[in-house]
């Protein structure tokens, strides 16, 4: 098949999505969509059943507008796919003839390379009933299919669309892999910040006697240790972390932040200094004047009753 090298025609932004006699304006809208996702925009449209334009259409696009002003509308297949170097026919069932059969990864990156070569290329989807009729494949020039179940085979014609736009737009990329954003790229963590937090960790989980019985205390850092280093963790991950651990080891229910220093919670001092400044706190909070010793003016049995 001769190779086109108007200009005009190799300008166009993919290959053409063909719709054989589609019945529902919402379908048509829903394929628009796809289309757009993934950078096709010639949409045409062979006998569709309930006529063009659809506000149907329109309104299942999804503000895919462009697809939906540009359809092209046609009486019959041989005409809307006289311009055409190259189409694939999609097709779920097994076909007799000769034609080539080829899975959405490979047809991709076919219309890719000969989208590169200047040729116009096309997709051909059937109705959404039965599909295509043999005597329609035979005028495509290879099948393409989709590894779908067998017991339910059946695709609508957006999905089929959505699927075969996004193998066009896949085989253009440097890097198949390629998206079109990415998480935050962190430096990984040193060794010795990561041992840094191991010896924080154990000392806090040491001293709420985590590690009991004392015989299983190597076993149990090597178990830590081990669950810590799987992650790969990034610096700035290992921070959060720190933070964490640090604040459960300074702060508690009984003296949460805000509370005070974590240096004033008495639980932390030694036992004759938690009754000394249990002592201070119940001076420091008795009323003016007040005397253990002396019954409270106004008291019952006193003279002032």
């Amino acid at each position: 098949m001769p190779i086109t090298k108007d200009p005009d025609k190799a300008s166009a932004a993919g290959p053409a999505i063909i719709l054989v006699e589609p019945q529902l304006g919402e379908n048509i809208g829903m394929v628009a969509r796809a289309m757009a996702n993934f950078g096709l925009s010639e949409l045409r449209l062979v006998n569709p059943r309930d006529g063009w334009p659809s506000e149907k259409a329109r309104a299942a696009a999804s503000r895919a507008d462009h697809v939906i002003d540009a359809v092209k509308v046609f009486d019959d297949l041989a005409s809307a796919l006289a311009d055409l170097n190259f189409v694939f026919a999609t097709t779920a069932r097994q076909r007799d003839g000769f034609k080539t059969v080829r899975g959405p990864v490979e047809a991709g990156r076919v219309l890719r390379a000969r989208h590169g070569m200047g040729q116009r290329t096309g997709i051909l989807f059937g109705r959404e009933r039965f599909g295509l009729y043999n005597d329609e494949v035979g005028l495509a020039d290879e099948i393409v299919t989709f590894p779908v179940d067998p017991d339910f085979s059946s695709l609508n014609i957006a999905q089929a669309a959505l699927l075969m736009s996004y193998e066009w737009m896949k085989s253009g990329l440097e890097d198949e892999t390629r998206t079109n954003f990415s998480g935050p790229d962190m430096k990984p963590a040193s060794k010795e910040e990561l041992h840094g937090l191991f010896a924080y960790l154990e000392g806090a989980l040491e001293a709420r006697g985590y590690f009991r019985p004392a015989p299983k205390k190597p076993k149990m850092v090597d178990n830590l240790r081990a669950v810590l280093t799987r992650a790969g963790f990034a610096e700035p991950e290992l921070k959060v972390l720190r933070g964490i651990i640090s604040s459960l080891d300074r702060f508690s229910p009984a003296m949460p932040r805000g509370d005070g220093s974590p240096g004033d919670d008495p639980r932390r001092l030694p036992a004759a200094a938690r009754a000394a400044k249990a002592e201070a706190d119940r001076q420091a909070h008795r009323p003016a004047g007040d005397d253990e010793d002396t019954p409270p003016l106004g008291g019952k049995g006193t003279d002032n009753d």
